[in-house]
């Protein structure tokens, strides 16, 4: 697996969670602009299930409680009720104290909410993969101090031992509105 620039370290941490590995393959994912969609995230709405695909018609409607929950179903977890408002991911898995690597992170920004995957920090920000960041998928910094819900995965068996936090050095802006 190819992993993003300067999130190389990743193939050092031993095996992923399923939630991260199956959201780092649709890693690069573009809306399309202006009236066209990208059948792509469209089929995400498909594939999550009828309720969804009936609530979502078109990729420039905020798509990152989508991206969450086709994630989830991949990695055969579950998804929320409602999955398309992000802070409805608040109640996905367990509360944790602290993020670690493929908790479900949630925001609050101007006008709404915003999901996305806990990959690592830096002092002040989380390093978020997420949909519907910048139009597409991809790791965007999120202020710490917007963050509102930090979930963690159930896990079947043992979790990974990558399950843990992981500490970088700031680089790039902070995303202020992911919408």
């Amino acid at each position: 697996m190819a992993f993003p620039k300067g999130y190389e370290w990743l193939g050092t941490v031993g095996p992923l969670p399923k939630i991260i590995s199956e959201a780092l393959a649709l890693y690069g994912t573009l809306e399309s602009p202006g009236a066209a969609d990208n059948p792509v995230i469209l089929g995400w709405a498909k594939e999550v299930g009828k309720d969804v695909a009936a609530a979502y018609g078109h990729d420039a409607v905020p798509w990152c409680g989508l991206f969450a929950a086709v994630v989830a179903k991949r990695a055969d977890k579950p998804v929320i009720a409602g999955p398309l408002w992000a802070a409805n991911w608040a109640k996905f898995g367990t509360a944790a104290d602290h993020a670690s690597l493929g908790d479900v992170l949630v925001f609050q920004r101007p006008g709404g909410g915003h999901v996305g995957f806990y990959l690592a920090e830096d002092e002040s920000a989380y390093h978020v993969l997420g949909g519907n960041q910048g139009d597409k998928v991809c790791i965007s910094r999120v202020a710490k101090s917007r963050c509102v819900a930090v979930r963690r995965p159930i896990w079947a068996t043992a979790q990974p031992a990558s399950v843990k936090p992981y500490h970088v050095a700031a680089s790039g802006a902070l995303s202020e509105n992911e919408a």
